[in-house]
């Protein structure tokens, strides 16, 4: 059986899947990285660069992990966070419902299509991402949208998983993504399927250097990336 969706049917099915496992979406992330998860949130806030008072959007925010971390750091900055799906939202915001008020530790949630942002063009200081990437059904229109309503000057970063690339450790990855991890969301999550689809995107996926290079195709400049846990996720900066 296969778990990735066609093209046709991709936005509807992401939509939808996320729209299940929203309950326990920030428990299988704690599970599923061994708490890296943190860490990585953190370690791409602090490559934003924000100046104070600064503006920064996170697309596909799910609960609004990021950008409640950017808040953290710098309770200064305006943060906005963007999803498709209302119930990952509800989810972060405690079911406070959408547009509530942003406080020092919770950002506005806006409710929006990653491939047709509802932001003005050069808005925001730094755009972010987790693990939003491999769901979008057009990656090189996501990218440049994120571009689009960034200023010039300003970062996108974007927290992505990878395709297992070392040979020696390909089969112990292979068998966590593919054995443990549909396993721990059947036992977890109502959705167990969505744990099917998840490392089967991450295979389909482009490597990091293959995503740098549509970050820069796109016309971002000075890029990089850093990987995590055994090559398996990767923080991809570049400069709109």
């Amino acid at each position: 059986m296969s778990y990735l969706p066609s093209p046709e049917e991709k936005a509807a099915y992401v939509n939808h899947m996320f729209a299940e496992i929203a309950p326990r979406y920030d428990l299988m992330n704690r599970l599923m990285t061994g708490g890296q998860d943190v860490a990585w949130r953190r370690e791409l806030i602090g490559l934003c660069n924000l100046p104070p008072h600064g503006m920064l959007l996170d697309v596909g925010t799910g609960t609004g992990d990021i950008a409640k971390e950017a808040l953290r750091q710098q309770p200064s900055v305006t943060t906005i966070g963007c999803d498709f799906t209302y119930e990952m939202m509800a989810a972060g915001m405690g079911n406070q419902g959408q547009g509530s008020t942003a406080t020092p530790t919770m950002p506005h949630f806006s409710q929006g299509d990653a491939l047709h942002l509802p932001f003005a063009d050069n808005q925001f200081d730094a755009v972010t991402s987790g693990f939003l990437l491999r769901n979008v059904t057009n990656l090189d229109a996501a990218l440049a949208e994120q571009r689009r309503v960034t200023k010039p000057g300003g970062r996108i970063i974007c927290l992505e998983t990878a395709p297992p690339s070392q040979a020696m450790l390909e089969p112990a990855v292979r068998l966590y993504m593919f054995r443990v991890l549909p396993l721990l969301g059947k036992l977890i999550s109502p959705q167990g399927s969505a744990y099917q689809y998840l490392p089967n995107s991450t295979l389909a996926f482009p490597e990091p250097d293959e995503l740098a290079l549509r970050m820069e195709r796109v016309g971002l400049k000075n890029v990089f990336y850093r990987r995590k846990m055994l090559g398996t996720v990767a923080i991809h900066v570049g400069t709109a």
